[in-house]
């Protein structure tokens, strides 16, 4: 009996400690996020001198990209793949701007029709997470679609976000495209010596669920404001995480393809 026992206190405190080099790596993982929120938090408490608010995010946000370059805590390929978010993530925006989907009411000098340049790195750093992790927990696709799958989905995801306003929103036919092509596939990570798996599904859904947390975040330290957020702020609806669910699947897709290619280039 006292042997169960201490076999099963053992395994016990295995896990917590593998939840806790987990949660470091992850926590490590998301510094480009934490800065972008600590930064919102304090510019909105501290009114800093000579610049709008908007222009001294933008300001932090490039020394940050900056330091973590010079830092290695990125490499020139992931710098690449942030750029490309960081045009895709602004473009989005310049365009849901224009529809009223959503409002940035503080002056800033560097915007582009309503929207400051700044907001292109909340989307950078969604990929500077995906590229950390991906490294840090020594991310492998098992099962990966083919490409001729995978890029007219995340292609179609992606222009869903645009036309949806002028013709019907086929978000939930895309949902289920999506289970259907990644049926079979998994991803594997590992964690101390130990290796694990999950359904990559699965992995879309609790990323696109705490990216929604920390939108409720943002908005409430006022990087930008819903319409219904003009007056008070107000909880982001949940349907919102349909939204941030299918930014991610984008996310992931043009990720996991670009780290693919790289390492068909690095074998042959």
């Amino acid at each position: 009996m006292n042997v169960l026992i201490q076999r099963m206190e053992t395994r016990i405190l295995g896990g917590i400690l593998q939840l806790v080099r987990f949660g470091w790596e992850q926590a490590m993982s998301c510094l480009f996020p934490v800065v972008i929120f600590a930064s919102l938090a304090l510019t909105q408490v501290i009114p800093l001198p000579f610049l709008p608010r908007y222009d001294w995010l933008l300001l932090i946000c490039l020394g940050m990209q900056w330091w973590m370059l010079r830092s290695g805590l990125e490499t020139k390929d992931e710098l690449k793949v942030i750029t490309l978010f960081h045009i895709i993530g602004l473009a989005l925006e310049i365009f849901k701007v224009q529809m009223g989907s959503w409002a940035y009411p503080e002056e800033g000098f560097f915007k582009i029709l309503g929207v400051p340049l700044y907001s292109g790195f909340m989307y950078a750093s969604v990929a500077s997470y995906l590229c950390q992790a991906w490294r840090r927990l020594d991310i492998q696709l098992i099962k990966w679609p083919p490409f001729l799958l995978v890029v007219p989905l995340a292609a179609a995801i992606y222009l869903n976000f645009f036309t949806h306003h002028f013709w019907i929103d086929v978000r939930w036919w895309l949902s289920g495209l999506v289970i259907i092509v990644f049926w079979k596939s998994w991803v594997s990570y590992k964690v101390g010596e130990e290796r694990y798996r999950m359904p990559i599904a699965l992995s879309f859904i609790l990323i696109g669920f705490f990216i929604w947390v920390a939108e409720n975040i943002a908005t409430f330290f006022g990087a930008w404001q819903y319409p219904n957020q003009t007056d008070v702020w107000s909880l982001v609806h949940l349907s919102k995480i349909s939204s941030w669910l299918l930014l991610v699947i984008v996310s992931f897709l043009i990720v996991a393809t670009l780290k693919l290619v790289k390492g068909k280039d690095a074998g042959a």
